[in-house]
Order: C-alpha cells, then structure tokens, then sequence
C-alpha cells in the first residue's frame, strides 16, 4: 500500500523567513512559490512549507500511494479516523490526514509526479531510503 515517504510539510507562519532559510539550507530556490504554499524539491521528495500550519502541530509527513481513496479505506478499516478529509489541492494530487488507534497522524498523497519506484526499491534494497 505505502510507497514510500514522499512529503513533508513544515508549518511557517513567516512564509519569507521559512523560505530564505529553506532556500539557504538547499541551496535552490523553490520550484513552487505561491503565498499559500512553498515547494521545494530536495532528492526527488517534497519539502513543503505552509503558512496556515500551526507550529505547535508540527511537521506532517505523508506516505506516497497510488490510489489514496483506497488507502484511505483501508486505514479508516482499520480503526483510522480521518483528521482532514482528502481533497485535490491542483494537477492530480490527491492528499488527506488520518489518526490512528495509538493516536499518530498518518498522511496519505497521490501524485502523480512522483516517479512510481518498484516495491524492491522501497522494501530496502540497500539505499537506506
């Protein structure tokens, strides 16, 4: 089901400073700067930077999948409940946050830019990934 950890999403309630400092720490710019959210693209995963997200939350991470709805099911399945419903932000991504019984937040994204890696690639395979 999961695919691998695809995003992280950083609250940055001073979308400037989060931005310079992100930009600093990369050493690229973002490849997506809007006022509503910052993308940046370290390795080939998303970092992401949220100027409604709420510090004293912090960081969401969420596991790629190639179907959300039916990943999203299958932890609601099995005692998930969803925190935020998923929705479609814009070009195919589909994401949405659960809980689960031990009370973790478990996010859940399908996007198709991200490349498909074979499950070996996933399971281990030596990368440390």
């Amino acid at each position: 089901m999961f695919l691998g950890l695809r995003t992280i999403v950083y609250p940055a309630p001073d979308l400037d400073a989060s931005r310079a400092w992100w930009t600093q720490v990369l050493g690229v710019p973002p490849y997506f700067d809007e006022p509503f959210y910052v993308g940046f693209n370290p390795g080939g995963y998303e970092l992401g930077l949220d100027p409604a997200g709420d510090p004293a939350l912090g960081a969401r991470t969420y596991w790629g999948v190639r179907d959300v709805e039916a990943a999203a099911a299958r932890l609601i399945a099995l005692g998930a409940v969803v925190v935020e419903p998923i929705t479609e932000p814009g070009e195919g991504i589909k994401l949405g946050m659960f809980r689960n019984p031990a009370g973790d937040l478990i996010g859940l994204i399908e996007n198709p830019v991200f490349e498909v890696l074979p499950v070996a690639a996933v399971d281990g395979g030596g990368t440390g990934r």
